[in-house]
């Protein structure tokens, strides 16, 4: 679509926290851990995209810099609101409280959910790098794909020339927004892989904060916008480096 998104780290947040949210309720009643992390995938997908969606309709009627602000501001929000948020289960139902985690008057057989700046803990290890790379070839064969579709020609065709786009009748706002919910839940994919690898997460920023909204933009821009292979070898390079050079610190 050409347009600047600083936010992705808020969607990864967001994935991330509500599939883990489910595998720690789901995780008693349903004992296949492939079922259980395919339904991980699914929630972490469409927790996402619904944001997405939400921010999109009033964020998409700006552009360039402004956008690129308004996103960022989004996943600082969404971080801490997370970790302010308590939620706990016992045998009377789901508990609730915001800032002080000590209004939960929780029973021994209680369970926390959600544990305000400590986050979520002992969730279930279904990730793995197996999983990472299936993961990569799907969503890769999905983006292609949808590139090469009507809607990826008449999203392209918004980027190159939005008066004309819109001349021929093409639905501006619709395929924006379609664009920013689909790119919002491939960044909560990548949240429920990173829940379920690290088993215990928070919303700490250096997990979702600025810096990982940036890097993201930096594998895009590095690898050449537009290009999705460029990407790929760009994100590859970066993640490599800094272990490479890790033998430089002394």
């Amino acid at each position: 679509l050409g347009e600047l998104s600083i936010g992705h780290a808020g969607f990864m947040c967001v994935g991330a926290f509500s599939s883990a949210f489910c595998t720690k309720l789901l995780q008693d009643s349903i004992q296949n851990e492939m079922v259980l992390f395919l339904i991980a995938i699914a929630v972490g997908t469409v927790a996402a995209a619904f944001f997405g969606f939400l921010i999109g309709i009033p964020v998409l009627r700006l552009r360039g810099d402004y956008l690129a602000i308004v996103t960022l501001a989004f996943g600082e929000i969404i971080k801490n609101v997370i970790n302010v948020l308590y939620i706990a289960k016992d045998e009377n139902g789901f508990h609730f409280a915001i800032s002080d985690g000590n209004k939960i008057d929780l029973s021994e057989d209680g369970i926390w959910l959600i544990n305000g700046a400590k986050g979520i803990a002992k969730i279930p290890h279904l990730s793995s790098f197996t999983a990472g790379v299936i993961m990569i070839l799907v969503i890769l064969f999905i983006v292609y794909n949808f590139v090469n579709s009507r809607t990826g020609r008449a999203i392209m065709s918004i980027r190159d020339n939005r008066i004309a786009a819109e001349s021929i009748g093409i639905n501006i706002t619709k395929y924006k927004l379609l664009a920013f919910s689909i790119s919002a839940a491939l960044a909560g994919v990548a949240g429920v892989l990173y829940a379920h690898n690290l088993t215990t997460l928070t919303a700490l920023p250096k997990n979702f904060g600025y810096n990982m909204s940036i890097m993201i933009l930096v594998y895009v821009v590095l690898g050449g916008i537009g290009s999705i292979r460029g990407s790929v070898i760009s994100t590859v390079i970066l993640y490599l480096l800094p272990e490479l050079l890790r033998g430089l610190n002394n």
